[in-house]
């Protein structure tokens, strides 16, 4: 079992920044990733980036030049630094989890926190 919690989510003006936190905690396996998605009103939920526990990284074409994914594994957290946000940034930022046992993936996603774009 992963647990997830979410934090750093809130109301922001255009051009400004934002830091989301999502911290596991449970059987971490060594084989793993974790990246954050997102969704907007009405729309699905799609990635944004994600990292595994080598340190690959992914990006939606739309962040890869704003947003930058870390993690501390000391920590068990993944970080999602937000930078030169945007109105159609606008979402409920979904943390998730992946790890691997031989050839059997588990799944876990956290409850997600709300990321507000307005002036």
């Amino acid at each position: 079992q992963v647990q997830l919690v979410e934090s750093g989510g809130g109301l922001v003006q255009p051009g400004g920044s934002l830091r989301l936190s999502c911290a596991a905690s449970g059987s971490i396996a060594s084989i793993n990733a974790m990246g954050w998605y997102r969704q907007p009103p009405g729309k699905q939920r799609d990635l944004v980036a994600d990292i595994t526990s080598g340190g690959s990284t992914n990006y939606a074409g739309s962040v890869k030049d704003r947003f930058t994914i870390s993690r501390d594994n000391a920590k068990n957290t993944v970080y999602l630094q937000m930078n030169s946000l945007k109105p159609e940034d606008t979402a409920v930022y979904y943390c998730r989890y992946r790890g691997s046992r031989s050839f059997a993936w588990y799944d876990y996603w956290g409850q997600g926190t709300q990321v507000t774009v307005s002036s």
